[in-house]
């Protein structure tokens, strides 16, 4: 009896010590507690409403006189518009793998569309998450994976994606910073067949070939860029409600449109793209800069203001210097690289460009440049092909546009002052032969730097024989890369 006394009496006393040693690391613990929560309590909200096939040309806020897009116009009017802003590479897998690692292609290894990255690559979002955000990604952020790293929640929804951030947030309890992706898929093929704009009334970019069907399909391409600016509308106004001025909004596209000279190429057309940011009472209202950024660079932008730090390795930096009205400049280098898409383009490109000069090198000038534009002849995306090919059958200025558009030279140079629509090739001028050399140098030092094997993902089309039929499924190419 005596030995069950003492027992109790042992165990009653063990308790009360583990439980004033409880509340008293509590007591310590709290003010670290308190100061996380503060500090979270104060971090910005994050909003990237990311547009699908979108070049800067095609916007109202660079120049179209067609596109109706008033939030678009809103946003630049309340926040910064980049003239300057480059994704990595034109194809929407590349593209936004860099967005989403800060890595470029060659170290994401995602060269093609429609791969995969190479196995322990790091993700950035994480890192956001590690500093208390809620990170929620709705509709086209990533492409070809249902999950990258560091979500919280993923929607893979094709539309109304703004329904589904309402849907979300209303029905889950976030005590958390909120970093919401939202990815439209509008104006990607296949365009709708509503035309909210009139064919004829309609201005085609000078090189384009003039035809009916041609002006169908951009009135066509034009009213989905009209219903993504609509849903961008929605997104921006739920963030309002939610956040109040506490939050950063930002814009973009992932690469210009399904348009000859556009995707899939390394012309302005195809790699620059509309970039606009917004937040209330840090960035400057209605401000252009000329400071050039790339896509890599976002991410590690937005960790930076919200106070975390990107690692050291990554080729992306921040531009937040340039948001905040510290600095007027960032990069004065701009790179930019493509591979191919499946059997519908196998055309390896690079690019640099340094100030108003623009260096591309066609890395297989032997091969004929083709893509989904000329040899997917369906509604919605590329059925207008066949008008410019019976054009070009009588009209010399046709036939030489589809020559341009299907045959390369290894070389080509612009000076984007004088020719910002990039027609007039100056690498056989003796005028900027030292010019060229320098941007050669500089972009053959920086593939190096990168591991970049400059290889076709596939054997490509050589113009040594006929312009392959549409469909053709030629042989996987013999060269291999490096196991990395």
């Amino acid at each position: 009896m005596n030995c069950k006394i003492k027992k109790n009496t042992i165990t009653a006393y063990l308790l009360l010590l583990f439980s004033v040693a409880r509340r008293a690391s509590l007591c310590l613990a709290l003010p670290c507690l308190l100061a996380a929560s503060l500090h979270a309590a104060t971090l910005p909200n994050i909003v990237v409403f990311i547009s699908d096939d979108l070049g800067r040309l095609d916007t109202s806020i660079h120049g179209s006189k067609d596109v109706r897009t008033p939030t678009m116009d809103r946003l630049a009017a309340a926040g910064m518009t980049f003239n300057n802003a480059y994704v990595a590479s034109p194809a929407c897998c590349p593209s936004r793998f860099s967005f989403l690692t800060g890595l470029m292609p060659a170290r994401h290894g995602a060269h093609a569309n429609h791969t995969q990255v190479k196995r322990g690559t790091q993700f950035l979002p994480p890192i956001l998450k590690a500093m208390g955000y809620h990170i929620a990604s709705f509709g086209k952020v990533a492409h070809g994976s249902k999950n990258f790293a560091g979500l919280d929640f993923n929607s893979r929804q094709k539309t109304d994606m703004s329904k589904e951030v309402v849907k979300h947030f209303n029905k889950t309890q976030i005590d958390a910073p909120i970093c919401l992706l939202v990815g439209d898929r509008r104006p990607h093929v296949e365009w709708t067949k509503e035309m909210k704009y009139d064919p004829k009334l309609v201005t085609l970019p000078p090189f384009f070939i003039d035809t009916k069907e041609t002006r169908e399909h951009w009135a066509r391409y034009l009213t989905d860029i009209e219903g993504m600016d609509e849903e961008m509308g929605r997104v921006l106004a739920f963030a309002k409600e939610k956040f109040g001025d506490n939050f950063i909004f930002l814009f973009t596209s992932d690469h210009g449109g399904q348009w000859p000279f556009g995707k899939w190429n390394l012309y302005d057309y195809g790699t620059r793209v509309p970039l606009v940011a917004y937040w209330p009472g840090h960035i400057e209202a209605g401000v252009r800069t000329d400071a050039m950024v790339s896509w890599v660079d976002i991410l590690p932008t937005l960790i930076d203001m919200a106070g975390g730090k990107s690692p050291d390795d990554i080729d992306g930096k921040s531009f937040a210097p340039v948001l905040l009205g510290k600095t007027k400049t960032h990069r004065d280098k701009i790179f930019t690289t493509h591979t191919g898409d499946g059997v519908m383009n196998i055309f390896p490109i690079r690019s640099v460009r340094i100030g108003k000069y623009k260096y591309i090198h066609n890395l297989r000038p032997d091969a004929y440049h083709t893509n989904h534009s000329d040899r997917k002849r369906t509604d919605g995306r590329g059925l207008y092909w066949d008008s410019w090919d019976e054009v070009a059958k009588t009209d010399p200025k046709a036939a030489a546009i589809i020559k341009r558009y299907h045959t390369r030279p290894e070389f080509e140079f612009f000076d984007l002052d004088k020719d910002p629509l990039e027609l007039d090739n100056l690498a056989g001028n003796p005028e900027y032969r030292s010019k060229l050399a320098n941007l050669r140098a500089e972009l053959k030092a920086w593939t190096t730097a990168q591991g970049d094997e400059l290889l076709p993902h596939r054997d490509p089309y050589l113009t040594s024989a006929p312009i392959p039929k549409l469909y053709p499924a030629p042989k996987k190419a013999k060269a291999k890369r490096k196991s990395k």
